[in-house]
């Protein structure tokens, strides 16, 4: 793989602007080619047996030279972070090196002294560029460490309380001064013992490695070593960081005087909680010194570490892919011009911050030293397992799965095609009675598959395009769902449902179980019910994590406006808004079962009135809860915009039901005016819904962008498709105007118009959903916000008095 392509797999999806601009560096030495081939044309095309005397011979000659050996060149030894290559020295001395980089309070700037010669201008734009590039990266990495060192100190406080907490659970009498000191010594040792223990167990292998290495995720453990050279300005800042930590060290109470100092954040979101916020009430609690509230603060920190970690080394790769990627260019750079520029740049680049700093790595060998000790158990293993969980790897089993679901569904789909119409069956009489009494209770698998399938393929543009949906989402790391598997479960689910089918239609056809009707009309319920044990199974099993999560979204969004509102919540509670009839069609299951209609295959349910109430209350769910989402938001956020966006689904729901009345009412003269009505409310719900969309949603509609009618940044590179995504979700949207309008289809039941139309909605939401959370991710790249904010158990008097 080149190195542009391997960069671009590895960086900080949301940190891709903060990189360099490997590609655009390029461009300008194609440049540079294009005018050396223009000024020195390449020599004609000489004979093949001319070639075999020239570059031929002197190739061949090289397998006579001595062997240089497999390990190292002895006259060649690799030149460590801060030792000056002699080579470079003399380079320097004589002349012969290009430019001279020097370091400025403005930052790196490069002199090319060979500027006279034929196209140095276009190799001067390259320094200066590559000088920019230099300064704006080691800008952003000084102010992500700059962060981090200030998370380490918050950490610092943290752990002392942890510490002192764990000593008052110990014993909630308290010991005597003896006894306290040992216990104190004991469970607050300097971390440093640990950080020597475990650096001495570790292979030197893993801890560092060698330059000039593949720039992989997992292998990252470069760490610099601090030059003798750095600048004074450098050296004054660590100095002052230093100091800052040895000030806090030195003002921290004693550990079991810390408990005086802080309170417990209750940062659990609960419907208690969300009452107490509206009371204002405070969301500190009394110290309960118990083991409960132990268990529960060092889960906690022990997230929080974990996210501290990972942000430690996604910013030390940040720095090391960056000096790899200043190596490479100008090694390109040499290689096209046949200069030595590159030893005295990457000279400066490695004594520069960005190169040479040592203090993240000493940091991640802190954290994992105290994590391991506090967390773990002292057991290293354990430890890092938890900091460093191994990546997912793919599996050919899963694929095999995937591929074998999907043609056992089409292949049953195929077979129920031929029985339908080698049998005859929709002229036959039962047919009208089977499709409104059977048909509804198997599209319900219809809308899930449907829904599935359409979101596993937004999974792979997403991952095509690099958005970070997991991160958007809130997955832990490794749990998230591959599109194999959402697939692999979608076409598990259409299998059954279509097997199901089968076996209804064929025991219906067979007059020895014919008898047995009552007992095919079951097979569905016992499809429902098996998809609803495997949802709550407790086992870890059929990817455990994401039925959890998925339950507890869907919990919150039922629970609205108890729960605090995250994007997962919303987003779920959006897809259901889409699933309108699949809703309806549960209803149905517990009418159709709960009445007994599935005895007689008849359905009885609509002359039912408190079905027909509850047909208003299913379609309306979706909507109100989300309405409850926008009103928490808008005075949680004092965000005027969360208030539009619930007058978009307060209209919705009086379209809906508007037509849901409209569907019912059989007198004629209500009937006009309820379809003036309902059509009005769907028009007007479907252009406000539709404007949302693009401009809110989408990012879209912007006429000063560069890309008109579009946005500044977009991740598909053809315009065109953000253009038919927009026709496609006006004409998807005013599709459920044929409910109103009548529009008569005589070769299709009513039914099937009424899932040919929810079909519609649910491939609308698809397309909806993948530029919803590009926009999102774009929003995130902006703003470089690589990181959810994790929530710290303790809380400290000076903090509230700072925040006063």
């Amino acid at each position: 793989m080149k190195f542009g392509k391997e960069l671009s797999s590895q960086m900080v999806p949301e940190w891709q602007q903060a990189y360099m601009s490997y590609d655009f560096l390029k461009k300008l030495l194609k440049e540079i080619i294009k005018l050396k081939l223009r000024t020195n044309p390449p020599p004609p095309h000489t004979p093949p047996h001319q070639a075999v005397s020239g570059k031929g011979l002197s190739r061949k000659m090289t397998l006579y030279r001595a062997f240089s050996g497999l390990v190292q060149t002895p006259g060649k030894k690799r030149q460590s972070f801060g030792q000056i290559n002699p080579s470079l020295q003399t380079d320097i001395e004589e002349g012969n090196a290009p430019i001279l980089v020097n370091k400025s309070s403005n930052g790196l700037e490069t002199m090319f002294l060979m500027t006279a010669e034929e196209g140095g201008e276009y190799e001067l734009i390259f320094f200066r560029r590559l000088d920019d590039e230099f300064n704006r990266i080691e800008k952003f990495y000084k102010e992500k460490v700059e962060e981090v060192m200030n998370d380490a100190i918050m950490l610092n406080k943290q752990m002392d309380a942890l510490i002192a907490f764990r000593v008052k659970v110990e014993n909630p009498i308290g010991w005597g001064w003896e006894e306290r000191t040992v216990e104190m010594t004991r469970l607050a040792s300097d971390i440093a013992t640990s950080t020597a223990a475990i650096a001495a167990s570790t292979p030197s292998e893993t801890r560092t490695v060698k330059p000039g290495a593949k720039a992989r995720m997992e292998p990252i453990h470069e760490g610099g070593s601090r030059k003798a050279d750095q600048s004074e300005e450098e050296e004054d800042h660590v100095d002052e960081r230093r100091s800052s930590l040895s000030k806090v060290a030195a003002g921290r109470p004693s550990p079991i005087e810390v408990l005086d100092h802080i309170k417990i954040n209750n940062t659990k979101e609960t419907p208690r909680s969300t009452i107490k916020g509206v009371l204002h009430s405070s969301s500190h609690e009394e110290i309960k010194f118990n083991r409960r509230n132990l268990r529960e603060v060092e889960e906690k920190l022990k997230v929080a570490f974990v996210q501290f970690y990972q942000k430690l080394r996604l910013l030390k790769s940040y720095s090391f892919l960056n000096v790899l990627a200043f190596s490479k260019i100008l090694k390109k750079y040499d290689k096209i011009t046949s200069r030595n520029a590159s030893k005295p740049y990457m000279k400066m680049v490695d004594n520069s911050y960005l190169g040479s700093s040592d203090e993240l790595m000493k940091l991640i060998q802190r954290v994992e030293a105290t994590f391991i000790k506090h967390f773990a158990n002292g057991n290293r293993r354990k430890g890092m397992k938890i900091l460093r969980p191994l990546m997912k790897r793919e599996r050919h089993r899963l694929t095999f799965f995937t591929g074998f679901s999907a043609g056992c569904m089409f292949s049953l789909i195929v077979a129920l095609v031929a029985i339908i119409r080698a049998r005859n069956i929709f002229q036959e009489e039962g047919y009208k009675d089977y499709m409104n009494s059977v048909f509804p209770l198997y599209s319900l698998f219809g809308f899930i598959v449907l829904h599935m399938t359409i979101y596993a393929i937004d999974i792979y543009f997403w991952k095509r395009y690099r958005v970070n949906y997991a991160f958007i989402f809130g997955f832990k790391q490794g749990t998230e769902l591959d599109y194999r598997q959402v697939l692999f479960v979608g076409f598990s689910i259409g299998a059954f449902a279509l097997l199901c089918v089968l076996g209804n239609l064929d025991m219906q056809a067979d007059p020895r179980t014919k008898s047995y009707q009552a007992l095919t009309e079951l097979l569905p319920l016992f499809l429902l019910g098996a998809m609803l044990l495997v949802l709550v199974l407790p086992f870890n099993i059929l990817y455990r994590s994401s039925r959890f999560f998925f339950l507890t979204c869907l919990f919150h969004f039922l629970a609205a406006p108890l729960y605090k509102v995250t994007l997962p919540d919303f987003f779920l509670g959006d897809q259901l808004t889409s699933q309108v009839q699949a809703l309806r069609s549960i209803e149905f299951y517990i009418c159709h079962y709960g009445w007994g209609d599935f005895k007689q295959r008849q359905n009885t349910c609509e002359r039912s009135e408190v079905y027909n109430i509850f047909i208003y209350v299913v379609a309306v769910i979706p909507y109100l809860s989300r309405l409850l989402q926008c009103i928490r938001r808008m005075f949680e956020e004092r965000s005027l915009e969360q208030g539009y966006n619930g007058v978009k689904y307060l209209l919705t729901i009086l379209a809906v039901c508007l037509r849901t009345a409209y569907g019912f009412d059989k007198n004629e003269n209500h009937r006009f005016i309820l379809k003036v009505l309902a059509a009005a409310a769907s028009v007007l719900a479907a252009v406000f819904c539709t404007y949302w969309d693009f401009v809110y949603d989408w990012g879209l509609l912007n006429r000063t962008s560069k890309n008109r009618w579009l946005r500044d940044k977009l991740l598909v590179p053809h315009k065109r498709v953000y253009f038919i995504a927009m026709i496609l979700n006006v004409v998807l949207r005013f599709a459920w105007l044929q409910t109103v309008l009548d529009f008569e289809i005589k070769f299709l039941h009513t039914q099937t118009v009424l899932m040919v139309v929810a079909c519609l909605e649910i491939i609308r939401r698809g397309i909806w959903n993948f530029f919803r959370l590009e926009n999102e991710h774009l929003n995130n790249v902006g703003k470089y916000r690589a990181f959810k904010s994790v929530p710290l158990p303790f809380s400290y008097d000076e903090d509230d008095d700072k925040d006063d």
